[in-house]
This record gives structure tokens, C-alpha cells and sequence, in this order.
């Protein structure tokens, strides 16, 4: 597999698309810290790292709403791919639907959201949208 973060992403998107309630996908550090981030600011409902294996898995429990099934996540994308990597500095850092989707980025201090990254004023490598 040559783009791990992109076969995480479309595996979150096809369980989305077949509405499914939980989705595994092959662990790894990055994956970790997305899905910890993708719970912090409420588009899964929860997750739960399985150890079985060298590498183990994430079990992810998808948020619909209650009443009309719809999912919390409207997009997924990938932005930065092993062949053309998206970098950004904390002055142009991307908005999200006009502030209200997040942007996922890998930076120096660990994987963060595109508000933290301005806060801190730390620029990094923009993984994903999130909306």
C-alpha cells in the first residue's frame, strides 16, 4: 500500500456511504492521533484500539443523527499525498467551509486541527479536510 492515510479515509468513507456503524481499519501512530481528533471535535461517535497482531486495529463507531440518519461527516479529503505534499505556514493557514470544517495537520508538535496549528503559531503538512 502506498498511501496508508488515503486507504484509511476511503474506508471511513465507504462505511459512511453504506451506513454502516463500525469500520476497522489497520492501526498505525497517525491513524491513532486523527481518529483521537476526529472524536475530540464530535464527527465519530467513539473508538477503540484493538491490539491483536504487530500492528493491530481501530475500531471506529460512526455518529449518525438520531432522527434523519445522517452522517456527522459530510466530506473527507486528502490533501497531501506521497507524491505531492501540501505544506502550509501558520499565516496561510486553509479555512475549512469558511471556519466551520477543520483542516488535520501534521506538524512538529504531534497531529493537530488547522485552529490549534494558528494558535500556536506552528505550520506543517495539511493531511486532510474535515466537514
Amino acid at each position: 500500500m502506498t498511501d496508508p492515510i488515503a486507504d484509511y479515509l476511503t474506508r471511513l468513507r465507504n462505511a459512511i456511504k453504506a451506513q454502516h456503524r463500525v469500520v476497522e481499519v489497520p492501526a498505525s501512530n497517525l491513524k491513532k492521533e486523527i481518529t483521537k481528533i476526529l472524536f475530540d471535535k464530535g464527527y465519530i461517535l467513539n473508538y477503540k484500539f484493538v491490539e491483536d497482531g504487530p500492528r493491530g486495529t481501530i475500531k471506529i463507531a460512526l455518529k449518525y443523527d438520531p432522527v434523519n440518519k445522517v452522517n456527522a461527516i459530510k466530506k473527507l479529503i486528502r490533501v497531501s499525498s506521497p507524491g505531492l505534499r501540501k505544506y502550509t505556514g501558520y499565516k496561510d493557514m486553509p479555512r475549512v467551509l469558511n471556519g466551520l470544517g477543520i483542516a488535520i495537520l501534521s506538524t512538529s508538535k504531534g497531529v493537530m486541527t488547522n485552529k490549534e496549528a494558528r494558535e500556536q503559531m506552528i505550520g506543517g503538512e495539511v493531511i486532510c479536510y474535515v466537514y
